[in-house]
């Protein structure tokens, strides 16, 4: 890769961003940022992430190679991957084995991107079922040490009641937290920092992601990648996010930048977080 030359200029950086004042809330990566250099070049872009000075990652994926073979080269690079995607199915019909590959990693976290439903239709029928299903899974991956965290995705916050969908999974939510994703939180149009203020111990894990400005916003929990724009460049308030996670001792917040940039966006993104006070 030719961009790794590059990049090696931003390492002394990245070490001493590891010296900040945000060590006790580490700042990881969301493996699905580079999915497209995973199909060209597994063990170079574990090697660019290693050299990024990110040690923490969010993934469960191995890309095509042998699961064993891709975790030794985790630990070439001293990656360790701490919390585990799981697809709603697969949490509804075998938690056990969702308990499985999270403890194969040595992961603490699970967390689910999405809940299935019809086309653009999502409403309190569909919340009702993910809240049962994500309680009984987490109840399941709670005895066995794990947390459970469902990712929001914009459309939860569709108007219900006196308040949202989110409100309601939020105030069932028994067995399980959320990973705050701030890109889709605006995109859904609720403010992050709000939410963040509003459930306190609901959030547990964070996704950093900042959105272009000017960004056509709604809540379907659809978007263009390229509308994801290096940290502190957009419109989401990511300084405010960041400083109240630190507050709340929320442990991980992983970078997910799902645009064709990526591989020059992420470095500056880390200087930008390691930048704030």
């Amino acid at each position: 890769m030719k961009k790794l030359q590059l990049l090696g200029l931003f390492l002394i950086t990245m070490i001493f961003f590891g010296t900040t004042n945000l060590t006790a809330q580490e700042v990881g990566l969301q493996l699905y940022s580079l999915r497209n250099q995973f199909k060209e070049d597994i063990p170079s872009t574990l090697k660019l992430i290693n050299d990024w000075g990110i040690t923490v990652l969010e993934g469960g994926d191995s890309y095509g190679m042998p699961e064993e073979e891709f975790k030794g080269l985790l630990a070439k690079n001293n990656l360790k991957v701490v919390s585990i995607g799981a697809g709603f199915n697969d949490l509804a019909n075998a938690p056990e084995q969702v308990v499985k590959k999270a403890k194969s990693y040595g992961a603490t976290y699970v967390m689910c991107a999405w809940i299935p439903h019809d086309g653009n239709n999502f409403d309190i029928v569909d919340t009702k079922k993910a809240v049962e299903v994500f309680n009984r899974a987490g109840k399941i991956l709670k005895d066995n040490g794990l947390k459970l965290a469902y990712h929001t995705h914009g459309f939860e916050f569709r108007p219900y009641k006196d308040g949202t969908l989110f409100d309601y999974m939020a105030e069932n939510a028994k067995y399980f937290d959320f990973e705050m994703d701030v890109y889709w939180v605006h995109h859904g149009g609720e403010d992050p920092l709000k939410l963040l203020r509003k459930y306190p111990s609901k959030f547990i894990l964070l996704h950093l992601k900042d959105m272009e400005k000017g960004t056509k916003k709604d809540n379907t929990g659809h978007a263009d990648v390229e509308t994801n724009v290096v940290l502190g460049t957009g419109e989401v308030d990511i300084a405010g996010v960041v400083a109240e996670a630190k507050k709340m001792g929320i442990k991980y917040m992983f970078i997910e930048d799902e645009c064709s940039r990526v591989v020059d966006q992420v470095p500056k993104s880390l200087r930008y977080l390691e930048g704030l006070k």
